[in-house]
């Protein structure tokens, strides 16, 4: 039987309400796509493809966290307001919570791979001599994107300390890479106007393409995680500390109510728990009322913790094992 689900309204506010994790979502929407189209007109203007590279990356980045903020709505709609369309609620009847390690998965995927056709572009231009750029509108846009993302990260950092999404945890730490990244191309361009008239000119050409190979060397290895993790989810890999705790709290309740053994299976699917108990009774044990069962249940329940919209908790009781395998 699964646990009750709250019916609360959906959370109200602006549309870049910061209490929410859907307006955190759209401010680093609208953010991050000014940060790609300042990126991609300063790059062209001044020739420098790290600086282009940093607005398709932010692009990128704006149309994964688009795809997060839809799937959020999917999720919140069907766990809490239930205000879905009648057949996309017939074909989704299990819900939308698989659509997050998805998402999640997809978006490191697609980083990791602009990242490395961008350094594999900035070897081969380094390779041909370089190139040149203007560096003081290069150092004008770093200046400015490093303190838009330093400014972001922040902002959204505290408000994730009472959301607690993972959405928005995963896009702090893209808005910190943004920050270190760019920070990066700074300290390049700075170095390279610093040369101009000087013996050491000559590397001007290299800068550039020289910084783009260092940044994507830096950006490629930070997704891992990411995937490994929505790729669990996926495979639905048990959690060893939910598997751990659901475990206790089940052979606490067999011992207490004398029943033979159980079977619990657990599974995370993004920021859903999926928990399924049976409970082997004793063939002979005196039968009950219905409310006696519906007492046991909500006993688990709350012995398992974490009740709300993002738990699914199914508790059985049966006298043939059979049935629990």
């Amino acid at each position: 039987m699964s646990s009750p689900r709250p019916a609360t309204p959906l959370a109200s506010g602006s549309f870049f309400d910061l209490g929410d994790e859907r307006g955190v979502l759209r401010i680093s929407i609208a953010v991050t796509l000014l940060i790609s189209a300042l990126g991609i007109g300063f790059g062209l203007i001044s020739g420098s493809y790290s600086i282009v590279f940093d607005g398709v990356y932010s692009l990128m980045d704006a149309s994964m966290s688009l795809l997060s903020l839809v799937v959020v709505n999917l999720i919140a709609s069907h766990t809490v307001s239930k205000d879905l369309p009648r057949k996309l609620a017939e074909r989704f009847s299990m819900g939308f919570w698989h659509l997050e390690p998805m998402v999640l998965g997809l978006n490191g995927t697609l980083l990791m791979g602009v990242a490395v056709y961008a350094l594999v572009n900035a070897v081969a231009s380094l390779l041909a001599g370089g190139r040149h750029l203007e560096f003081g509108w290069a150092i004008v846009y770093a200046t400015l994107t490093v303190i838009a993302c330093t400014a972001i990260a922040i902002v959204e950092a505290r408000a994730n300390r009472r959301i607690r999404s993972e959405f928005v945890r995963l896009d702090v730490r893209g808005w910190i890479m943004s920050a270190g990244i760019t920070a990066a191309l700074l300290v390049a361009f700075v170095a390279g106007y610093s040369v101009q008239g000087t013996e050491w000119q000559w590397i001007s050409p290299y800068i550039d393409p020289a910084a783009l190979a260092l940044v994507c060397v830096l950006i490629i290895p930070l997704p891992v995680s990411t995937i490994r993790r929505a790729l669990a989810d996926i495979f639905l890999v048990t959690p060893t500390d939910l598997k751990a705790h659901v475990e206790k709290v089940a052979q606490d309740f067999v011992g207490k109510h004398g029943f033979l053994s159980y079977r619990a299976y657990v599974a995370r699917v993004g920021r859903s728990r999926d928990i399924e108990l049976y409970f082997i009774v004793p063939p002979d044990r005196p039968a009950r009322r219905i409310e006696e069962w519906d007492s046991l249940r909500d006993e688990i329940g709350e012995a398992i913790g974490g009740e709300g919209p993002d738990r699914w908790l199914t508790v059985v009781f049966t006298g043939d094992p059979e049935w629990a395998e």
